[in-house]
């Protein structure tokens, strides 16, 4: 009769046994990830969890916004977050601002002034100082726009979403106009924070606000 328990040398056994130890580990690696995840989740605070400053603009680019007529000025300044446990942290940023009319900007965008919801809910003062800061992200994809002397209007690469100089959309894909961050004066100085809006929708979703 033939021992059950013998230790085969078939190699074709050896390899069968093999891989189902490995696929066994491998399973059990992946389903220990799986389950761990929540939990580790749950331990690392979300990035700018701590955050909400307000990044000053320098003298210069404030003269220059004082100054500036029919042309956006690229104004640039400080972000500072947190990212889980890890220290602050300082990101350079930049933004577009125009010089506006209230009046004539507020009847030009009634899109973010209209608070009754929906595209309208901007949770903040659109125009201070006379001024409109722009988000520099399309409200499309996210991708970084710009202003194009030669065509007037600020364009998308990505996609060839348009927008006039007060950020109406006029052409391309993106399903609003352009967002305005908030801004303030504070001890003679402007300030600008950061926020975040869904992309590829016509309404205003924050997803991440810092003021």
């Amino acid at each position: 009769m033939s021992d059950v328990h013998a230790v085969t040398n078939d190699p074709d056994e050896i390899s069968r046994r093999t891989f189902m130890a490995n696929a066994t580990i491998a399973i059990g690696g992946v389903v220990g990830v799986v389950l761990a995840i929540p939990i580790i989740g749950s331990l690392l605070p979300p990035r700018n969890a701590s955050a909400g400053s307000w990044a000053p603009l320098s003298a210069a680019e404030l003269d220059a916004l004082q100054k500036a007529t029919d042309k956006p000025v690229k104004v640039t300044f400080t972000l500072k977050f947190t990212d889980g446990y890890l220290p602050e942290q300082s990101v350079p940023e930049y933004a577009w601002g125009i010089k506006v009319d209230p009046a004539k900007f507020k009847a030009a965008r009634p899109d973010i002034f209209n608070k009754a919801g929906g595209a309208a809910d901007v949770p903040y003062d659109v125009v201070n100082m006379g001024f409109v800061i722009f988000s520099p992200i399309c409200p499309h994809l996210g991708c970084y726009y710009n202003w194009s002397d030669a065509q007037n209007r600020f364009m998308c690469p990505c996609h060839g979403s348009q927008y006039t100089f007060d950020g109406t959309h006029i052409a391309g894909p993106a399903p609003r106009g352009l967002d305005p961050l908030p801004f303030r004066e504070r001890s003679g100085a402007a300030e600008v924070t950061w926020i975040i809006y869904q992309s590829n929708t016509p309404n205003r979703i924050v997803v991440s606000y810092q003021a």
